[in-house]
């Protein structure tokens, strides 16, 4: 029996769209909680190729919700494990592994000859930086975020409105999954909605998965969707994601991270720790940078920046 056989028939032009996964080129940013389950759903359906760009490691704290990895791998990169596992799953998937952190130059150069972008990273910055690649070079970009019990998965980019016209800006509180937890069932159900989507917009189904988000809350047992395809573009002045590598000496830049927080440095003159009033700082002949982690603290930072002086604001994050 053929290995597609039992989606094939599901299929609009059965074995032609087959070979059309086997032709894409998908790149995947996290093997993380919501990758463990995109990245061997969509090697298992026969998607042909996919670069898989992760800088972290495996931790322990990973393995109640990260399945695709095993006792025996913590301490080793996330991007190496994937290739053994999903090569075992699907030798006709081929795994390009990129253990580097996602930097916008590296970002750019990953675009080239790509079918569609998973963003699985769970990092505001990085989601940021995809749509603004992703709406520059018309690809499309399925992104997906977990928290608790809930979250979303929607299409973006290619032929819909870009990330930041469903989301021009961030709430007020928004904790990460350290601070405020995840349940593991909930990253599964979220990661194979994401795949699903990667899956319809390769084979073109309709209605499109671009335009569409997705959302599900396993505390209180709802689903929900709804159409984005008339958005209007977001107003103002970003902030707009810089790498670490793209600051220059010209720049003003506060890392707002405390003196005691870990981390990867940003760069030697940077301003270090919290502002408590960023709307305050005078404008600068320069760019001014705001760094955190994440980026939730720089965003934040800059949009009370940028909206008191009216210019553009910039924000880089250094990871954890």
């Amino acid at each position: 029996m053929s290995r597609y056989s039992r989606q094939t028939g599901l299929f609009p032009q059965g074995e032609a769209d087959q070979k059309r996964l086997l032709d894409a080129h998908i790149l995947v940013v996290g093997a993380g909680g919501l990758g463990a389950t995109v990245l061997p759903a969509l090697a298992g359906a026969g998607c042909g190729r996919m670069t898989v760009v992760d800088h972290d490691r495996v931790d322990e704290s990973n393995l109640h919700r990260q399945t695709l990895f095993r006792t025996d791998d913590i301490g080793r990169f996330k991007a190496s494990c994937v290739v053994s596992r999903l090569s075992d799953l699907n030798p006709d998937c081929q795994i390009v592994p990129v253990a580097e952190r996602l930097e916008p130059a590296l970002a750019r150069s990953l675009l080239t000859d790509v079918s569609v972008v998973v963003d699985a990273a769970d990092s505001v910055a990085v989601t940021y930086l995809l749509s603004d690649l992703c709406a520059e070079a018309g690809l499309p970009l399925v992104s997906a975020s977990v928290l608790g019990r809930s979250g979303y998965a929607g299409g973006f980019c290619g032929t819909a409105p870009d990330y930041r016209a469903v989301f021009p800006d961030l709430p007020a509180i928004l904790p990460n999954c350290a601070e405020a937890g995840v349940m593991g069932p909930a990253v599964a159900a979220l990661g194979a909605i994401q795949a699903q989507l990667v899956l319809s917009v390769l084979l073109q189904t309709q209605p499109s998965p671009l335009g569409q988000i997705m959302t599900l809350d396993l505390e209180r047992w709802r689903s929900s969707s709804f159409r984005f395809d008339t958005a209007p573009p977001a107003e103002g002045n970003g902030p707009f994601v810089l790498g670490l590598a793209e600051i220059a000496e010209a720049d003003r830049v506060f890392d707002l991270r405390g003196a005691d927080e870990e981390g990867p440095p940003s760069v030697e003159w940077a301003v270090r720790g919290a502002i408590e009033h960023p709307e305050m700082l005078a404008p600068a002949a320069g760019r001014t940078v705001f760094v955190c982690a994440s980026g939730l603290r720089a965003w934040r930072a800059a949009k009370r920046f940028s909206g008191k002086n009216g210019g553009a604001a910039f924000i880089a994050a250094t990871g954890r």
